[in-house]
């Protein structure tokens, strides 16, 4: 912990990587293995177009449900350390997240409270957000509806502006990564001295390559995870460990 809070006390700029296990602790599921089964689906079968294609009122549905479970967690003390090292902190971080849960935006705006700016404390979502919507017509972003009507096709959340299917704005299977919100997680990573890594697998790519583009350029990478990863053996400083605890006492 000492050598970690060297590294981000003489960082000139910061970039975040975070993952699933940052989330965990907020009580949001992963929806994978048996815990992930939904009405006996899986997400493989149903985040793809295919499956919005052929059936948009099942995956409404799925989706629906995930934002009632998402609705009912909060930001923990790990998401709200890093909203304060990106809001007010004295060096300048950017966030990086393979989340969809919009957890880092609640926490942004609770650090910055009412009438503060909460938007330097926004990541990057590499996946897309689960909180927003996206047109299958024009493209058009919006705010999630707070309530989606799954009763039939005709009752699903359309575009305002040509009409389309709305659909989550979250990058599913089959689909590739938005080029701008990658590119800058990875020119942030390069312009970056430290990379802290918080509970990632460091499996899924192109999104955990972002701390070995800070080493390329001669950063230092922290790990905070419960278990080894394959990015320990590259990192200067890995703490195993809850990240709710784990990062407040490290930016502290």
């Amino acid at each position: 912990m000492r050598r970690a809070r060297a590294l981000v006390a003489s960082a000139r700029r910061i970039v975040v990587l975070t993952g699933a296990g940052v989330s965990a602790e907020s009580g949001v599921p992963t929806f994978r293995g048996q815990g992930g089964l939904w009405k006996s689906f899986r997400p493989e079968e149903l985040a793809t177009p295919s499956a919005f294609a052929r059936d948009p009122r099942l995956v409404w549905e799925w989706y629906a449900w995930r934002r009632g479970l998402v609705a009912e967690c909060a930001p923990n003390p790990a998401h709200l350390a890093l909203a304060r090292l990106a809001l007010s902190g004295p060096t300048p971080t950017t966030l990086v997240t393979q989340n969809v849960d919009g957890l880092h935006h609640r926490a942004a705006r609770d650090v910055a409270g009412e009438g503060g700016d909460p938007s330097a404390a926004f990541p990057l979502e590499v996946h897309g957000a689960i909180h927003r919507d996206r047109c299958s017509g024009c493209g058009a972003l919006s705010e999630a509806a707070t309530e989606v009507d799954v009763a039939s096709v005709r009752t699903l959340p359309r575009c305002s502006v040509c009409s389309a299917l709305l659909r989550p704005d979250v990058v599913w299977f089959g689909e590739v990564l938005d080029p701008d919100v990658i590119g800058a997680a990875f020119h942030a990573a390069r312009e970056a001295d430290l990379c802290l890594v918080v509970g990632t697998s460091a499996l899924v790519h192109p999104a955990a390559s972002v701390p070995d583009a800070t080493a390329r350029s001669g950063g230092s990478v922290i790990e905070v995870n419960l278990e080894p990863t394959p990015l320990t053996g590259r990192a200067a400083v890995t703490l195993l460990g809850e990240a709710g605890s784990l990062v407040p006492a490290l930016l502290a």
